[in-house]
C-alpha cells in the first residue's frame, strides 16, 4: 500500500523533475473536483454490433476475437455512416446526468481513427460520413463548459509497424518497425492535440504488449505534455499498471493517475494517489445490440458514491450505435441519475475521501475548511428505527440536515460517537445525503 501511495510523488520526480508538487497539484485540480465523467467507446466495430457467424458475445475487441482478416474488416468502413450523431445532444444528456467531462475513444486498437487524420486513410474519412465527430464535440464541450478528453490505443492491430503483428493482418507487409510505428503514432496524437482546443485528459491504454516499453512511455508522456503543458495523462502511457486492479507498482512509473478497470478499489489508496475507476453499464464497452444485462441506476448511483468516498472518480461508459445513438437504456440510466445529482451533486464535486475506515449504512464524504468540516453522509440502508450512528466522531456538530429538503435533523453525542436521529422514510430511493457540519479539525477515534 505505501509503494500505492507514493505515485504520485514518484512519477513527478521521475518523468518530470521540473514540475514541482505545487504546479501538479494545480494541473490535477480540476479531475480532482470532478469526481464524475462519461467515457464513449466508439468505433467501427459498431456496425456489426457485437454479432458474426452466429456468435453474439463481440464488442470493440471484434477484430481480434473473430481474426477477421483485415481486408475483411476493412469492407464494414461504407457501412459506418452515423447520420444520427448529434454532439450537442450527447454533451447535454453527459451534463445533464452531473458529468463533467468526457473521454472518447479518438482510437481504439483496431487502429480506426475516429477523426480525420492526415496521416492515414484508415479513419473517419474512408467513411460515409463525411464529418469530424471529435471537432464537433470539442465545439459542444466548450460551449457546454465539460472537459473534452481523448482515449487512445497505444497497440495497433492494423498498422503494420506494430511490433506484435497478427496473423490475420493480410493488409500488412515488410518487417514492423516500432520506431516507425512511434513517429506515426506521435504525428497523430500531434494532431488530436493542436486541432481540437485544450485536451483535458489523454487517456492512453493498449500498453501491456512487449513492443511497448517503459522507456517509451517516458518519452509519449514527455511529447504530449510538450505539446499540451497542463494536459492529464493516466497510467497506461507506462508499463507500471498492475492489471485490472489499475494501480502502479515496482519502479516502472509514468503517469498521472491510476485506472482501475471494472472494479472500485476496497478502501481506495490514502491521500496523494489520484485514481478513476471505469466501468461500463452493461457488459461491453462498444455497442452490443445483444447484450441487455443493464445494471440499475441505483448500483450506478451507488458506484459514484462509492469511488468519491475513497477519493477517486467514475468514469461511467457508453458504447453508441453505428448510427450515432446511445442505446436507450443508457439515456434512462443517464436522465435517472442526474435526476439525483440535480439534488446531491454538493455532496460528489470538490470532496475528499471519507475519513471513516467502514461504515455499516453507507458512504461518508467530506468538505474540511478552517473552521470545521462537512461531513456527507450518503445512506443505503435507511435505519428502522430512525438513528443513524456516526461511529467515533469527537466533533461538536453544528448542524444535520438532509440535503434533500434542507430538513434540520436532531443529533445526541454518546461514548461511542454521534447518533442522527431522522425520519422514518428514506427521501430518495439510491441513496440519501444527511449533511453534518462540524466544529473544529475532524477528531475521529
Amino acid at each position: 500500500m505505501v509503494g500505492l501511495m507514493l505515485i504520485v510523488s514518484s512519477v513527478a520526480q521521475e518523468i518530470s523533475a521540473a514540475e514541482l508538487q505545487p504546479d501538479h497539484d494545480a494541473r490535477m485540480q480540476w479531475f480532482r473536483e470532478a469526481r464524475f465523467g462519461l467515457f464513449i467507446h466508439w468505433g467501427l466495430y459498431s456496425v456489426p454490433a457485437g454479432e458474426w457467424n452466429g456468435k453474439t458475445s463481440y464488442a470493440e475487441w471484434f477484430l481480434e476475437e473473430t481474426k477477421m482478416p483485415v481486408s475483411q474488416y476493412e469492407k464494414f468502413v461504407p457501412q459506418f455512416n452515423p447520420v444520427k450523431f448529434d454532439a450537442r445532444a450527447w454533451v447535454h444528456m453527459a451534463k445533464n446526468a452531473g458529468m463533467r467531462y468526457i473521454v472518447i475513444t479518438s482510437k481504439h486498437h483496431d487502429g480506426f481513427g475516429m477523426f480525420r487524420s492526415g496521416l492515414t486513410d484508415w479513419g473517419i474519412k474512408a467513411t460515409p460520413f463525411q464529418r469530424d465527430p471529435l471537432k464537433e464535440l470539442a465545439a459542444a464541450c466548450q460551449e457546454a463548459g465539460l472537459k473534452l478528453c481523448f482515449y487512445y490505443s497505444i497497440m495497433d492491430w492494423h498498422h503494420p509497424d506494430w511490433g506484435t503483428r497478427r496473423a490475420w493482418n493480410d493488409q500488412a507487409t515488410g518487417e514492423p518497425d516500432m520506431d516507425r510505428y512511434v513517429a506515426f503514432m506521435k504525428g497523430q496524437l500531434k494532431e488530436l492535440l493542436t486541432n481540437y482546443g485544450p485536451v483535458g485528459i489523454l487517456w492512453f491504454d493498449g500498453e501491456w504488449e512487449k513492443p511497448w516499453t517503459h522507456e517509451r512511455g517516458v518519452d509519449l508522456y514527455n511529447y504530449v505534455r510538450s505539446l499540451q503543458p497542463n494536459i492529464i495523462i493516466n497510467n497506461r502511457v507506462g508499463k507500471g499498471r498492475a492489471g485490472m486492479a489499475g494501480m502502479d507498482t515496482g519502479a516502472e512509473r509514468v503517469g498521472d493517475y491510476g485506472t482501475p478497470e471494472q472494479e472500485i478499489p476496497p478502501t481506495g489508496f490514502g491521500p496523494g494517489v489520484d485514481w478513476e475507476s471505469c466501468m461500463t453499464m452493461n457488459k461491453h464497452w462498444g455497442y452490443n445490440s445483444h447484450d441487455h444485462n443493464w445494471k440499475p441506476t441505483e448500483m450506478l448511483v451507488r458506484n459514484l458514491i462509492d469511488c468519491a468516498s475513497k477519493g477517486g472518480n467514475y468514469l461511467l461508459n457508453i458504447g453508441p450505435t453505428s448510427e450515432g445513438l446511445f442505446p436507450q437504456p443508457s439515456v434512462e440510466r443517464l436522465n435517472e441519475i442526474g435526476q439525483w445529482m440535480k439534488i446531491n451533486s454538493e455532496s460528489i464535486y470538490e470532496t475528499t475521501a471519507s475519513p471513516f475506515k467502514h461504515l455499516t449504512w453507507g458512504r461518508c464524504t467530506r468538505k474540511v475548511t478552517n473552521a470545521g468540516a462537512t461531513l456527507y453522509l450518503h445512506v443505503f440502508d435507511w435505519p428502522n428505527d430512525g438513528r443513524i450512528e456516526v461511529p467515533g466522531l469527537k466533533n461538536t456538530v453544528e448542524s444535520a440536515t438532509l440535503l434533500s429538503d434542507g430538513t434540520r435533523v436532531s443529533t445526541v453525542s454518546t461514548p461511542a460517537g454521534v447518533t442522527i436521529l431522522v425520519p422514518e422514510a428514506a427521501p430518495d430511493a439510491f441513496a440519501s445525503v444527511v449533511v453534518l457540519r462540524v466544529k473544529g479539525s475532524l477528531n475521529i477515534e
